[in-house]
């Protein structure tokens, strides 16, 4: 079965989320942890969350994606602004507890100036502060285009801020499609070779989701602009490889198009229909 999922508002609580993702007939979800330009985050409820905890074991979803807001620069220039990410994605990781066993998604940050290596000093530093053993999150760091100084926009970059890391088994990457496109990865012509060099890089088994996007921009363009599925320069034959391909089939595949709730039930069904069970 292809597991796939949208991102859905948390505005309503966590088991709404879990039945508006049944209606579109999606097994999984991504949710922001609280506003994605804000620090403010909605009080848990223990009994909603149990609520969803319940739903995802008798729907046999695949494991859920929280996203962590846009605002945080964990490698930012600034110390303020760093200690900022810090405290957010400490509470993050507590209240993460909440829906166990699930997966917790950044972007690695901008350096602004200060250089990769100095970027990747201060993420690597930042993780080996928050992760602890007794935690059932799995962090994941994701593949970004390249944008200004963004860190994160090779797999080098990501790898070494996982080989700095001691509790490197709670860590993994989502790999974002427009991301790596806009980035110079050509998925399109030659997702093989791609696959290839996040193997030798950082190892397949680290590749633990897919933001499946499609993009506005040609390769390379480093812009970040995600087009809905089979209308972008990734285009719909080259997606439905990435669903299909045997060393990513089995992986949660979440998109991110620009969309309501009746273009990701669309592009949901889309989906199923072009993956080969």
């Amino acid at each position: 079965m292809l597991n796939i999922g949208c991102h859905l508002s948390v505005s309503k609580g966590f088991a709404a989320m879990g039945k508006e993702a049944l209606k579109i007939n999606a097994n999984t979800f991504q949710f922001f942890t609280r506003n994605p330009r804000g620090s403010k985050a909605k009080a848990i409820d223990p009994k909603d969350a149990l609520e969803l905890q319940e739903l995802v074991k008798e729907n046999k979803f695949a494991v859920l994606l929280a996203h962590a807001p846009y605002t945080l620069n964990p490698c930012s220039a600034d110390e303020k602004t760093r200690e900022f990410a810090a405290q957010v994605m400490a509470d993050d990781l507590e209240r993460m507890e909440y829906l166990p066993n699930n997966f917790y998604n950044f972007h690695p940050g901008s350096h602004v100036g200060q250089g990769a290596d100095a970027g990747i000093e201060q993420i690597t530093a930042l993780l080996n502060a928050l992760l602890k053993s007794e935690q059932t999150t799995t962090v994941l760091l994701e593949t970004m285009a390249g944008k200004g100084t963004e860190v994160g926009r090779t797999f080098e970059e990501l790898k070494r801020i996982i080989d700095g890391i001691t509790l490197s088994e709670k860590v993994g990457v989502c790999l974002d499609t427009c991301h790596v496109y806009d980035g110079g990865y050509d998925i399109v012509h030659d997702l093989e070779g791609v696959l290839e060099k996040f193997d030798q890089v950082i190892g397949l088994d680290k590749l633990r989701a897919i933001h499946l996007n499609d993009d506005m921009n040609p390769m390379g363009s480093h812009k970040d602009r995600h087009a809905k599925i089979g209308e972008g320069s990734i285009g719909l034959e080259a997606i439905t490889r990435i669903i299909n391909h045997p060393k990513l089939r089995h992986l949660p595949f979440f998109l991110e198009t620009p969309n309501d709730i009746a273009g990701y039930a669309k592009e949901i069904a889309l989906l199923r229909s072009l993956f080969k069970e």
